[in-house]
């Protein structure tokens, strides 16, 4: 359990960085920019396998028992969850009306696995992501912008159907194979 809170701990603390742009600038200013993003890359990557290890390794402490319906509506809240991944990345209506749709995933996973599961190690680490994505939300509100890019292409109505298309697809292979495959058996209630 020690492992999947230090991982936890790690990779949400390098994910509120940017929350805190002095500390971003300092660092910036002495690795540059794009060793500040090496840095942050691998850092976070190995804070990422330690999550991945403590959770996996985590002994199973059974808080509660879900009732069976909210496996159903974890799995339901899981299809706009990808939706929100894939529209992260292209420019469309879904990505202007959700303002920030990876945070908006995030959220959404955490809280269909917080649903769904009611093991110790399960509510930490769901848990700890739902408030880290409700904190930068509520955090990005109060940062000052910053300079907007034009993408060629942004609203355009064929990303939005790219992103839920797409993100449909996601669901399936990740519900069919790679959630058994990397985490394991989707239990599917009756």
């Amino acid at each position: 359990m020690a492992l999947l809170i230090v991982g936890i701990v790690v990779f949400l603390g390098l994910h509120l960085l940017p929350t805190r742009r002095s500390t971003r600038e300092r660092l910036v200013a002495r690795f540059g920019e794009n060793g500040y993003k090496a840095l942050f890359s691998v850092a976070s990557i190995l804070a990422f396998v330690l999550l991945v290890y403590g959770f996996a390794t985590a002994p199973i402490v059974q808080i509660w028992v879900p009732p069976i319906w909210m496996r159903h509506l974890a799995m339901l809240l899981m299809i706009p969850a990808f939706i929100f991944l894939v529209a992260a990345y292209l420019p469309g209506r879904i990505k202007t009306v959700v303002k920030h749709p990876m945070l908006t995933a995030i959220k959404t996973w955490a809280l269909a696995h917080l649903l769904a599961n009611g093991d110790l190690a399960g509510i930490l680490l769901f848990g700890s992501f739902l408030a880290y994505a409700v904190y930068d939300r509520i955090a990005l509100k109060h940062r000052q912008p910053s300079e907007v890019i034009e993408t060629p292409g942004a609203g355009r109505p064929l990303n939005d159907i790219v992103a839920v298309v797409l993100g449909l697809v996601l669901y399936v292979v990740f519900l069919l194979w790679l959630h058994p495959l990397l985490i394991g058996k989707v239990v599917v209630p009756a």
